[in-house]
């Protein structure tokens, strides 16, 4: 017996099906919930040096809050009078 053999026998196949029984997505229906997800998920990662400052998402919430209104007075272009 050739030893390529017996580790052939060994390695997986990757298109073999892996797939417990236990795990039946045979009722799932595909994109149930993609347009709800897309409506309001955004992720983000705080820094770990700032994570004593914004414990929990409502403390960044209302930092954000309290900036918002300066943000948007810088944003906004300066109007010109007519001469």
């Amino acid at each position: 017996m050739k030893k390529t053999k017996a580790r052939a026998q060994t390695r997986q196949d990757p298109d073999r099906d892996t797939m417990r029984p236990e795990y039946d997505f045979s009722g799932g229906v595909r994109g149930l919930t993609a347009a709800r997800y897309r409506q309001g998920t955004n992720v983000i990662v705080l820094d770990p040096q700032i994570m004593d400052v914004f414990p929990d998402s409502a403390s960044v919430n209302e930092a954000l809050r309290a900036l918002a209104p300066v943000l948007r007075r810088q944003r906004q272009p300066a109007k010109r009078r007519s001469a």
